[in-house]
């Protein structure tokens, strides 16, 4: 295993310390816990927290700023973080207006968030959730039941974020949350396996020739292998599983290219090249894209397509400001 660090078990505090020393203006670490929050609480509005496992930068701490976040906590890497850290990022953003949870579909993260959500409401803190399941690739996998949350998390972010900053309610808040989960959906591939720093080799492998289709945000096996395609071929593959799960006729999109980590933005724009032609030959107009590492795997080598069904509620919270380190609108 080759990588740039100072020991496994310290990847993951290094690298929270460090995002906060990097961007002091948005955010600022707990003491004594991997969670960013606002550097400047924003009081008289609904907050919101999110997370998972480390390995997916700039998720989620990248997403914590004006319009999006308000806490972020960092489990270790592809590992849910335990109810205590995210109670501790609870308190310390909760204002009179309660607290949203934005919830990836994955077992572990479903149920610690659920222990802390239901720990801080026995404090007095009203607290209310959604869970992220975009992904088409599979219904069931080794970490969920039912769909798994991967890249259009992001994308729910920013319409709760921008949501919450109009001033709506909990209960208001929660329902944009849920509108945007209801019209995304994601798939993705992967060329290369990553390498969790604990376990010191690739998760699973994959020959020169072979491309794992459907992969999951951890390395989860996807809905199978085979040769390596040219990049159109790919896109229509992925392409026709997101659009055969979701009408999008006679609706804007938003399209989020999503890289694994190690995937070249030159190969992202030419992925991007192809969606947008399918859209265009479909009718379906692009409102707005989004190209880059959004929710990454590590050093993975592959990509995801997200698409985002609009509609003018949707959109305004789309281009609505957001100012956070990974994310700007």
């Amino acid at each position: 295993m080759k990588k740039i660090m100072n020991g496994a078990d310290q990847v993951e505090n290094e690298m929270i310390l460090g995002m906060a020393k990097a961007y002091p203006q948005y955010v600022r670490k707990l003491d004594g816990q991997n969670v960013v929050v606002r550097s400047c609480k924003k009081e008289g509005k609904v907050a919101l927290i999110s997370g998972g496992g480390s390995g997916h930068e700039p998720a989620h701490g990248g997403y914590v700023g004006e319009g999006m976040l308000d806490a972020a906590v960092a489990g270790a890497v592809f590992t849910s973080p335990s109810p205590e850290p995210i109670l501790e990022g609870i308190r310390a953003i909760a204002t009179d207006q309660g607290v949203l949870m934005i919830v990836k579909n994955y077992t572990g993260d479903v149920m610690n968030f659920e222990m802390a959500g239901e720990m801080a409401e026995m404090e007095g803190i009203a607290v209310k959730q959604v869970v992220v399941n975009d992904d088409v690739a599979v219904k069931d996998s080794l970490y969920t039941v039912g769909r798994r949350g991967v890249a259009g998390t992001v994308l729910v972010h920013k319409i709760a974020g921008a949501k919450a900053e109009t001033g709506a309610s909990l209960d208001e808040v929660q329902a944009a949350a849920q509108k945007a989960i209801d019209n995304v959906r994601t798939m993705g591939m992967a060329i290369t396996p990553c390498t969790v720093p604990a376990a010191g080799k690739p998760g699973f492998e994959l020959s020169d020739d072979e491309m794992e289709v459907g992969i999951g945000i951890h390395g989860e096996p996807g809905t199978h292998r085979e040769a390596l395609r040219p990049a159109d071929e790919i896109v229509d593959m992925l392409m026709e599983k997101i659009l055969a799960d979701l009408d999008y006729t006679g609706h804007e999109a938003a399209v989020l290219i999503n890289g694994a980590g190690a995937t070249p933005l030159m190969e992202l724009f030419i992925i991007n090249n192809h969606v947008a032609d399918i859209l265009a030959g479909k009718g379906i107009p692009v409102y707005k894209t989004f190209v880059g590492n959004y929710m990454t795997s590590i050093e993975m080598a592959g990509f995801s397509i997200s698409l985002l069904r609009l509609d003018d509620e949707l959109k305004g919270l789309l281009d609505a400001k957001a100012d956070t380190p990974a994310f700007k609108a």
